[in-house]
C-alpha cells in the first residue's frame, strides 16, 4: 500500500453536519490521486468502485469487512453485493457531493481490500 493511502486510512471520518460546500476541482483531483487504486470520481460527487472475488462468500466476507468499518466509522456507503462482486460507492448524503472523510472512507475500504 502506497504511503499516500497509508496516510489517508490512518485518519478518522469527520461527520459532517452540513453547510460546507462539497469539493471540486483541484482539491478533488488531488484526494483521488492520493487515494487511487481505480477509485472512480464520478461526477465530482461520489467514490466508487467495484471489487471481484472467486466466489459468492468471499463477496460477503468482504462486504461485511466494509459494513463492520462503516459502523465503526460512523460513515455508511452504498454497498452492492452480487456473486463474485462488490461494488462501494461513497459520498457524503448531508451535502450531496464529496468531503475528505469520503477518501478516508474509501482508503480504509482499500486497506481491508488488501489485506484479504
Amino acid at each position: 500500500m502506497s504511503a499516500e493511502l497509508q496516510t489517508l486510512a490512518k485518519k478518522q471520518c469527520i461527520p459532517c453536519k452540513g453547510g460546507i460546500p462539497p469539493l471540486k476541482g483541484h482539491e478533488l483531483s488531488e484526494l483521488a490521486e492520493r487515494l487511487g487504486n481505480g477509485w472512480l470520481v464520478v461526477n465530482e460527487h461520489h467514490l466508487e468502485k467495484e471489487y471481484t472475488f472467486p466466489d459468492y462468500p468471499a463477496s460477503v466476507a468482504f462486504a461485511n469487512r466494509v459494513a463492520a468499518i462503516a459502523e465503526e466509522q460512523n460513515h455508511h456507503p452504498d454497498i452492492f453485493l452480487t456473486y463474485g462482486k462488490v461494488k462501494v460507492t461513497i459520498w457524503t448524503h448531508k451535502i450531496d457531493g464529496l468531503t475528505e472523510s469520503d477518501f478516508v472512507f474509501a482508503a480504509k475500504v482499500e486497506s481491508a481490500a488488501q489485506s484479504t
